[in-house]
């Protein structure tokens, strides 16, 4: 779901990625099962939300990601999974590549927490941040998971952006959330998380 089904290049971008995606999504094999496979809705909300804070191009080169997997026979999704839980090895071995994704990780983590500390109703609705518990993938595990999926390319503009917000002194995380709570129907993060402290949502 894109920011209210408006058309332009951004938006139809998204809408083929979350395509391809969610093709891989529910093909994932039953060892990597999630409740959210029976939820396609969710699925695309969610994940729209964050690509909602990418740029063009970066889209542009994800989608080609995809794109190139499925002719491949690959599906990014199983990779994710399967490296979340740390069940194939390492699919990226550039050091340079590796320095891209830890600094991903630390910045999205930091943003995390601090959004965390603004909102906790909200954001506790979510995964743990760093320890993998009780079953949960932490947010920084799945993070890294997914990272390690896309292309050098792909990675190499996702740093730019991410590095480049951190400088300009931008919260990356809160455009997500802000992108995700108007499309679950409120009004903004404040009113998600006035109405989670109710017991309302």
């Amino acid at each position: 779901m894109t920011r209210g089904g408006e058309d332009n290049p951004r938006s139809t971008l998204i809408d083929r990625i979350l395509e391809r995606e969610q093709e891989m999504f529910l093909s994932v094999p039953s060892r990597y099962p999630a409740p959210c496979q029976a939820d396609p809705r969710g699925f695309r909300i969610h994940r729209s939300a964050q690509f909602s804070v990418w740029s063009e191009k970066a889209l542009r080169s994800y989608l080609n990601d995809l794109e190139q997997a499925a002719k491949e026979d690959r599906n990014l999704m199983t990779l994710k999974y399967a490296r979340m839980e740390n069940l194939i090895p390492q699919l990226h071995h550039d050091p340079e590549v590796a320095e891209w994704i830890d600094r991903i990780v630390s910045l999205q983590l930091k943003w995390q927490q601090a959004l965390s500390a603004r909102y906790p109703a909200l954001l506790g609705r979510g995964r743990p941040l760093e320890e993998d518990a009780g079953g949960a993938t932490s947010f920084a595990t799945y993070l890294r998971g997914e990272l390690e999926t896309y292309s050098r390319k792909t990675l190499e503009l996702v740093y730019g952006e991410v590095t480049g917000a951190e400088a300009a002194g931008h919260n990356l995380t809160e455009g997500i959330y802000s992108f995700l709570v108007k499309n679950l129907g409120y009004e903004s993060i404040d009113a998600a998380e006035a109405r989670i402290r109710q017991g309302k949502a």
